[in-house]
């Protein structure tokens, strides 16, 4: 009896998490869709210009970009990296992930990599989509993982004199900050053919905005067993997104991929590649990404980081942050959710769950000093310890900031980092959730970017002034 009732409330909550996601990915589409019907109906309601009128005006918007380009190229480009099912510019019609941050500043990219990829993969994509050229996920993961070598072509870089006299600011909310950090060592360690110069110092300042630095809990809820931290339980959230994007692969509809891509495109995973047959390998897991484990999730598990990290330095030329959030008090001793209005609906079930999180008794602990308590603090997607600065398998080292002025002037080298009130899509696609709150936070990172970070002995890189 206690199995089954076990089993029946384990049930009702598969199925209201599968409804307010689905709800919640339907929202976001739908509301991307209208944004472009506006914009169409826009566009023809606008009066027509002669042959001269439109020269003139593209003459007067070339020679606006032309002086804007000018401008910016004094100073690094601050590079936005997405999270998990995140998208960058160009995706989901005009909605913004960053909910208008990038219109902050006159130099700041937004890039768009597979929402569902390794962080491995990502990182890889991030740096062609910078340098330019024929995305190169490397020979010998490749054949470990059972994908094509080679992915897009970026015809142009975003930025190709990127090198070290012309490093980059990156700030990666979720995912997306382990995505820099990975990228970052691969250029430590040269690790991109044809580009024997790369280093560390390309990157100047690392920024993470509830950053998925050492993992979470909340993958576990989600299905990822906590045995090997790889594999999936059979009936589970995970599941369901699983069997959702290889069908979405597989159907392959151009327009409906060019608005939203899960990133697979080299796992060749369409119907034109596999067929019937393959269709069903890839259901049944049989092959591709979710079979040989070539995906987000499992970087995301606590073990997942732990090998990641292991592998991972904080370089002592990079100004890094950290900005932590968490939606969770402490009332006698329990951990409970600080506001449940003010909790995103996508997320309330989650942030009550990894309040309660406790590590299979049955398990050896992942890693030496684990306590269940440290991981109860969260904000609905990653716990709060795992957001301030990487701790394991060794920890790197860290500075709690109260105030920004305490901290000046910056040291790189350390992972400054602030707690903030707010769940985890707080300061992203929805930018009247946050308020005032959204100003100060971006306000915060992009000054940092432009006003206090810069290294003496590369002059490029001082903010707001043109090399000599």
């Amino acid at each position: 009896m206690i199995r089954l009732s076990k089993g029946l409330l384990l049930g009702c909550e598969l199925f209201l998490s599968s409804i307010i996601h689905m709800l919640f990915g339907f929202y976001i589409f739908s509301t991307a869709v209208a944004a472009d019907l506006s914009q169409s109906l826009i566009g023809l309601t606008r009066p027509s210009y002669t042959n001269e009128e439109t020269r003139i005006r593209e003459s007067i918007y070339e020679l606006r970009e032309a002086n804007a380009s000018s401008s910016t190229k004094s100073v690094p480009p601050i590079v936005l990296v997405h999270g998990i099912f995140g998208f960058g510019k160009g995706r989901l019609g005009g909605l913004s992930y960053f909910a208008g941050a990038e219109k902050k500043d006159e130099f700041v990219l937004v890039p768009d990599l597979g929402s569902l990829t390794s962080i491995h993969d990502r990182a890889r994509e991030l740096f062609y989509y910078l340098k330019g050229g024929r995305v190169d996920y490397g020979e010998e993961h490749s054949n470990i993982y059972g994908h094509s070598r080679f992915g897009r072509v970026y015809e142009k870089g975003h930025y190709p004199e990127w090198d070290e006299d012309h490093p980059v600011h990156f700030v990666g909310h979720s995912a997306g900050a382990q995505v820099v950090r990975v990228l970052q060592q691969m250029l430590h360690d040269k690790e991109f053919a044809g580009y024997d110069d790369t280093s560390e110092d390309w990157i100047l300042s690392l920024t993470a905005l509830s950053g998925a630095l050492n993992g979470t809990t909340r993958t576990y809820f989600d299905g990822m067993r906590p045995e090997d931290g790889r594999s999936l339980k059979p009936i589970c959230l995970l599941q369901l997104c699983r069997l959702g994007a290889t069908i979405y692969d597989w159907l392959d509809i151009a327009w409906l991929k060019n608005y939203y891509n899960f990133g697979f495109d080299h796992f060749h995973m369409t119907w034109r590649n596999t067929g019937l047959s393959g269709l069903a390998d890839l259901l049944l897991c049989n092959s591709g990404p979710f079979a040989t484990g070539d995906w987000i999730l499992p970087d995301l598990t606590i073990q997942g980081s732990i090998k990641i990290n292991a592998g991972l330095q904080t370089f002592k030329n990079t100004f890094y942050f950290s900005y932590a959030t968490k939606m969770t008090r402490h009332i006698r001793g329990v951990t409970v959710p600080s506001s449940f209005a003010g909790t995103h609906p996508l997320l309330l079930i989650r942030v009550m769950q990894m309040c309660r999180w406790r590590y299979p008794a049955y398990l050896p602990l992942p890693y030496k000093g684990y306590r269940d308590e440290d991981w109860e603090d969260n904000d609905g997607a990653l716990n709060t310890i795992s957001m301030t600065h990487p701790r394991i398998p060794v920890e790197h080292p860290s500075c709690l900031v109260a105030h920004d002025s305490d901290c000046h002037p910056l040291q790189p080298g350390i992972w400054y980092y602030k707690i903030l009130e707010g769940d985890h899509i707080f300061f992203i696609l929805n930018r009247e959730r946050a308020g005032v709150q959204f100003d100060l936070i971006y306000d915060s990172i992009f000054r940092n970017c432009r006003k206090h970070v810069f290294r003496t002995s590369h002059q490029p890189t001082l903010p707001n002034q043109t090399p000599s």
